[in-house]
């Protein structure tokens, strides 16, 4: 056990220094790790919310809004299916309180209404083992066919909801160069959202929270704006207002073209009036459906609606095939760029509503980084001292593998990009604790077997052998509570288990293999008969 073959120290070696250098680059500012060499590690650990200062935001899908959306589109299935030949003739369809409703004129035909209607109840796959439950239920009294939301369905449909927002808001948000952003569910209709070292929460609020659905519609030009604001829709149309809400544009109901046949967006300046707009480009088929749009429509507005406002509708005065357009609409640069932010990361797919700001200041971060500095450098002098006055020479050789592990600590946390929290740090302090308890273990065990009559090197050698399974069993079960912290917790708790896993992967290296080389090497050159422990 006391044997180490030079490719072994080598390697060990090789590992302590790879630590050092990955660990080096937290010691220096950003400004001066940018003259270093490319091939040196540059990277330094990521401090949390709690360290650093940014924003806290906490989202709650607006249920009522979400289900609203749906209702108007169920509007239009349900009116497809009744128009479909032979015509059912129907009358008063709507979304009428907590449901679409529509009353058969004719009651011979209410059985084949349902029949048609039937189609829409959506049954919604229940995944793996699960039971399908049907997104809609369809009911019928004297006449009046109403759809409303089941309470299974309404909840499946949530779940898909959270996720895709989720993603959306994560792209967002890397869109904006965040560092290190956590964006995670909470509960069963929420999102936490923590943005670290962000300077503008107001700007990360206005570009999370825009639900940013861009349609495309045709304008129907025989109904002025004045006459917009005093008369109904004409049937197949609605009224959408501009950004200013001094001109209403009536507009065909059904999109021609979505936001999700986007390909790019990019702020840029008009060339000839030199004013920030927004470029895009289509995908392929949203090319093709665009070209056809402009071709059969010369001549005629086109209004493009950004969450039901209409943002720009200029005139299609020539066949674009090119698949591509420009969105000008008074904008200044910023907000040029977070509209392009907002259409290359798509459209949430409900309505956001912040439950919960906070913003958390520099200072305090600082304030806690000081107090965590305070409390490990005291700990750790504590152990340092413990060990010295314990077992003399062995604690100091304990006392300098406990160095080496957080060495490697910081190391693969700086290598990884971890995130270090506050409670990080806690989990670093107990890891200080943890290390030099392994190197308890070996030693009581070498005292142990010296005082039944072994030799030095004996002493030694077996107290390593038989420590060391008491050593990966006491791990491997503080191992399994980290990773259970780590699957099912959240922010800070995931932080202090990710610093918690990987210091018990440098702890039994440096207890056990670090040390075990310092004392081999102090045992080659002292050959002590007696030790001194």
């Amino acid at each position: 056990m006391l044997y180490f073959s030079r490719w072994k120290i080598v390697t060990i070696a090789m590992v302590v220094v790879g630590g050092l250098l990955a660990t080096l680059p937290n010691f220096f500012s950003s400004a001066t790790l940018k003259s270093w060499p490319d091939f040196l590690p540059q990277n330094q650990v990521v401090l949390g919310l709690d360290l650093q200062g940014g924003a806290y935001l906490l989202y709650e899908v607006d249920r009522e809004d979400y289900k609203t959306q749906q209702y108007r589109q169920l509007v239009g299935s349900v009116r497809s299916a009744l128009r479909e030949k032979p015509r059912i003739g129907y009358t008063g369809l709507g979304v009428h309180g907590d449901g679409v409703q529509v009353r058969i004129r004719d009651a011979a035909r209410i059985e084949e209404a349902q029949k048609r209607l039937q189609g829409l109840v959506n049954p919604l796959s229940g995944g793996f083992g699960g039971t399908p439950v049907n997104e809609f239920a369809l009911t019928e009294k004297e006449g009046l066919l109403r759809l409303t939301f089941t309470d299974e369905g309404l909840e499946q449909r949530l779940k898909g909801v959270v996720a895709q927002s989720i993603e959306v808001i994560r792209r967002r948000v890397d869109e904006l160069g965040t560092t290190e952003p956590s964006i995670q569910q909470q509960g069963a209709d929420r999102i936490l959202v923590e943005a670290p070292g962000e300077s503008d929460p107001q700007r990360l609020k206005n570009v999370i929270g825009q639900t940013a659905q861009m349609t495309f519609h045709l304008v129907d030009d025989q109904m002025s704006s004045a006459q917009a604001k005093t008369a109904r829709a004409p049937a197949g149309t609605m009224l959408v207002p501009d950004v200013d809400g001094q001109t209403v544009y009536v507009v065909e109901e059904t999109a021609l073209l979505g936001g999700e046949e986007l390909q790019d967006a990019q702020a840029s300046f008009d060339q000839r009036t030199n004013e920030p707009v927004v470029n895009f480009r289509f995908n392929t088929s949203g090319a093709r459906t665009f070209a056809n749009v402009t071709r059969k429509n010369t001549g005629r507005p086109f209004a493009i609606v950004l969450d039901n406002t209409v943002i720009s509708a200029p005139v299609i005065s020539e066949l674009i095939t090119g698949g591509s357009g420009q969105i000008s609409g008074n904008f200044t640069l910023e907000s040029a760029n977070n509209l392009a932010v907002l259409l290359r990361a798509g459209a949430l797919p409900a309505k956001l509503n912040v439950m919960e700001e906070r913003s958390v200041g520099p200072g305090l971060g600082q304030d806690s980084i000081e107090s965590g500095k305070i409390a490990s450098l005291l700990g750790g002098l504590l152990v340092i001292l413990f060990m010295v006055l314990a077992y003399g020479s062995f604690g100091a050789i304990a006392n300098t593998a406990l160095a080496v592990n957080i060495l490697l600590l910081f190391g693969v946390l700086t290598t990884l990009q971890a995130t270090l929290t506050l409670p990080g740090i806690a989990g670093i302090v107990l890891t200080v604790g943890m290390a030099v308890d392994a190197n308890v273990l070996i030693f009581e065990r070498i005292r142990e077997e010296a005082r039944s009559g072994r030799s030095a090197i004996g002493a030694i050698d077996a107290g390593y052998q038989r420590a060391l399974g008491t050593i990966l069993d006491a791990n491997i079960t503080t191992l399994i509570a980290a990773v259970v912290l780590f699957a099912i917790g959240s922010g800070p708790v995931k932080g202090f288990a990710v610093t918690l896993m990987v210091g018990l992967f440098t702890t039994v290296f440096s207890a056990f293999t670090v040390s075990r080389l310092l004392i081999s090497i102090w045992v080659r050159r002292r050959r002590p008969s007696k030790l001194p422990i």
